[in-house]
């Protein structure tokens, strides 16, 4: 029986300093980015999703993208190592959390650094992104954690985007989707649908035909919804200003054992 369980984490009064890499920094209304958090939270319990909140971590701006700190395979929580030292306290709520839920922890450990924002599973393939935040060393432990449960791990070059689901997703027929500029190596995905906008590669798949979206795509929107998928948008400006987006805000907990 699937599991429809997110932990997501409430930002930090200090989220404007969060860390920008490949854009430039722009002013962020930590307001504003609250009220979009709990729109975004309210979006997942509307579909289904029971939300389960990690104690904050007001001392690190970056901790709303809890996706970076746990990558989920069955019921395997591999606990990251960012890639930013900046981001290494993130974990610890986390670690705390997916225990309570029951979860095998493993961890990743020096000199390996993974972001879970690198990691997209499409059925039992999980593709790694090796750029700026993961190591190779950290592609590696994620081979050795997750390969004798049945994964295929397969590594990506990411060199224009900070992460690897900043240049792709996938939708629940696996076809992955991505805005070609921001894309290293499109034939390494065995379906690929190109899109109009760099936010449009972003995807929630919130259950059935359902996605779930940022605002700022409404041409992809519009595509998806043609080719017969159900869009819901939410808007989170504030968070793209620090190169976060749909996925980054939740870590979804699909295959727990109940």
């Amino acid at each position: 029986m699937p599991s429809k369980k997110a932990l997501v984490r409430r930002p930090s009064p200090r989220l404007a300093e969060g860390l920008v890499t490949h854009i430039e920094r722009e002013k962020v209304d930590v307001g504003l980015a609250v009220e979009q958090w709990e729109a975004y939270v309210e979006a997942l319990r509307t579909h289904g999703w029971e939300t389960i909140e990690v104690d904050p971590e007001d001392d690190c701006p970056d901790s709303v993208f809890v996706e970076d700190t746990v990558v989920m395979y069955k019921n395997v929580a591999l606990i990251t190592r960012p890639g930013a030292e900046s981001r290494r306290e993130e974990t610890v709520g986390v670690e705390e959390a997916v225990a309570r839920l029951g979860c095998s922890v493993n961890w990743i450990w020096e000199p390996g650094t993974l972001d879970g924002g690198d990691v997209l599973k499409v059925g039992d393939t999980v593709y790694v992104g090796r750029g700026g935040r993961t190591n190779a060393a950290g592609v590696q432990q994620v081979r050795a954690a997750f390969e004798p449960l049945g994964a295929r791990v397969v590594p990506v070059p990411v060199s224009k985007v900070l992460h690897l689901k900043s240049a792709v997703t996938a939708l629940p027929d696996g076809t992955v989707i991505g805005h070609i500029p921001k894309v290293d190596r499109p034939s390494l995905f065995p379906g690929f649908l190109s899109v109009p906008e760099e936010s449009g590669a972003h995807v929630v798949l919130l259950g059935g035909h359902k996605l779930l979206m940022a605002a700022s795509a409404p041409k992809t929107a519009e595509l998806l919804t043609d080719l017969g998928h159900e869009v819901v948008t939410v808007d989170i400006s504030e968070f793209e200003k620090l190169e976060g987006c749909v996925t980054c805000l939740s870590v979804r907990l699909r295959e727990l054992y109940a």
